[in-house]
């Protein structure tokens, strides 16, 4: 192709991908050569693009549309045949999964860096999923860093850029751009899964509910599934024009972010259900009226009202959790008479249990929750999936959960973050707690004993690979867990997360402040790692 231009280049230092692609400051990527080096890895690491079709798209966040006109240039001259790009450079994380899929698709390039702030001061990322719809494996990620370490150059069409706002099919060099409805493929399967029928029965019939979209990519996905294909209200879906900096706001879907929702369901006059998506499309928050479920009690409530959905009718194969998620669910599989599988955090440790028909249904504590209809999580799905189960139980969403507990026992569970903490003492704490593990078995604190310390690893039981060094799980002889790990989701310092959880089989005790529930143990996991004399926190950042 005469138009092709090479660029020489060097490398830069840093360009891991983390369990969810790389994620860096917008300064960062407009730095030159910087997108590109990494781009070009992506096509000289995963071998198959050539003459194949990559999907494209991303959450709309600052510098999505810069981006994208650049991997396009870059697409065509490594070979690619065919794009698939979303219209306004919009896909959002479960949809672009739908799409790899359901097109057949080589991969695909999601621009997103979740729920983390946007804007020109905001953070920004991209990361490959293979032709599964799934995060890259580590084999394909540790192949893209390797080669961001060695590139000295990379390939590009010099070609106008590409009218990203009209539906239609256009050329850069010999490569064919698809504008495509970044909606309808992932519509089109949601009604394959869920009685879409029943739902609009029960809009009809006055139930109400309010969708937080946050100024992020799922506004669109929203008007479009709740309001114009289920018939609920205009006014349903709020903030639901996606904006480069999402509005100002910070698009996490949780108690503390997702504050506009929030007033609405623990206000006069409440509708039945309350949700919110984060930056990507692939997080949720649910609430009740004036009821708040967790993500993990959200999780298990699925498994264990499952077969109501259509989708699901004939029942699930198992399910699988991550390993600092809360063990309701795990209680809930026991209940259906279905494995239940611990994985590292990461959606990718999914993949091969999904894969392989192991497990149906999945989630993490942070908001994720997902299932086999594409490999990523979910957040549009689980809304859906929860206004199907009211639907066909006539249940609220906070009976529903209560049913939960009162089959399952209720397990108490929270989430401390302590974010920007300085990299070095995050590092030292967790390093300090590892060198401990050994002596803590047989121990007390706060008056329970320590049935187990360790650094949690894992075997994959579908291809054998192994992860090490997940997390520190310190487990109590009464079923408590406390588990220290830091996140690699952040951008600046280093966010610790602690897991606090028991069980408690006391219908007269499931209506405790959780709080005050975890309150010895909140202290005990302060005390065993040294938290406020180590980082100098006296609380956490963000409670969920």
């Amino acid at each position: 192709m005469s138009d092709i231009r090479t660029v020489a280049t060097t490398p830069f230092e840093g360009q891991k991908p983390g369990t969810s692609g790389l994620r860096k400051k917008v300064t960062v990527f407009q730095q030159p050569h910087y997108l590109e080096n990494f781009v070009q890895a992506i096509f000289d690491a995963v071998p198959g693009g050539a003459g194949a079709t990559l999907v494209l798209g991303g959450d709309g966040r600052f510098y999505n549309r810069v981006a994208i006109q650049t991997i396009l240039r870059m697409a065509a001259a490594n070979g690619v045949a065919r794009v698939l790009v979303g219209r306004d450079g919009l896909l959002s994380t479960p949809g672009a999964s739908c799409v790899i899929r359901a097109r057949g698709a080589w991969g695909g390039i999601i621009l997103s860096a979740s729920h983390n702030q946007g804007g020109p001061d905001g953070d920004f990322g991209i990361k490959f999923n293979p032709s599964n719809g799934g995060p890259a494996p580590e084999r394909i990620t540790d192949a893209i860093h390797a080669r961001t370490g060695e590139i000295t150059e990379y390939r590009l069409v010099d070609a106008p850029e590409v009218d990203l706002s009209v539906e239609g099919t256009s050329r850069v060099g010999s490569m064919a751009v698809e504008v495509i409805n970044p909606v309808a493929d992932y519509a089109a399967l949601m009604e394959t899964l869920f009685d879409f029928e029943a739902i609009r029965a029960l809009i009809r019939g006055g139930f109400r509910l309010c969708f937080d979209a946050m100024h992020a990519v799922n506004g669109p996905y929203a008007h479009e599934i709740l309001e114009n294909r289920l018939g609920a209200p205009a006014g349903t879906v709020i903030n639901g024009t996606p904006l480069e900096d999402f509005g100002g706001g910070h698009p996490d879907p949780n108690l503390v972010h997702a504050h506009d929702l929030v007033a609405r369901l623990f206000g006069d006059d409440a509708p039945g259900l309350g949700a919110a998506s984060d930056g990507d499309g692939d997080r949720n928050m649910i609430l009740g009226r004036r009821f708040y479920v967790t993500p993990s009690d959200s999780l298990a409530t699925l498994t264990l009202n499952a077969t109501q959905a259509p989708g699901y009718a004939r029942g699930i194969a198992g399910v699988a959790r991550s390993m600092p998620t809360s063990q309701a669910v795990d209680r809930a599989a026991r209940a259906m008479g279905v494995p239940c599988f611990e994985t590292p955090t990461g959606w990718k440790f999914f993949g091969t249990l999904l894969d392989a028909g192991k497990a149906t249904l999945c989630g993490e504590e942070s908001f994720g929750t997902g299932s086999d209809h594409v490999r990523e999580k979910d957040g549009l799905w689980a809304v859906l999936f929860w206004l199907n189960l009211v639907a066909a139980t006539g249940r609220s969403v906070e009976d529903l959960v209560r049913d939960l507990w009162a089959r399952c026992g209720r397990v108490y569970y929270t989430r401390h973050d302590y974010e920007g903490v300085d990299t070095g003492a995050a590092e030292d704490l967790m390093e300090t707690l590892r060198a401990r593990l050994p002596d803590l078995a047989g121990t007390t604190h706060g008056g329970r004993v320590v049935r187990m310390a360790d650094d949690f690893a894992y075997t994959d039981p579908v291809d054998g690979s192994t992860a090490a060094r997940q997390g520190v799980r310190i487990l109590f002889e009464d079923g408590a867990r406390v588990v220290y790990r830091l996140s690699g989701t952040g951008t600046e310092g280093a966010t610790l997360r602690v897991y606090i959880e028991r069980p408690e089989d006391d219908p007269a005790r499931h209506d405790q402040d959780t709080q005050a529930a975890l309150a010895n143990l909140i202290r005990v996991a302060d005390d065993l790692a040294g938290i406020q004399a180590r980082t100098g926190r006296g609380e956490p950042t963000v409670i969920t």
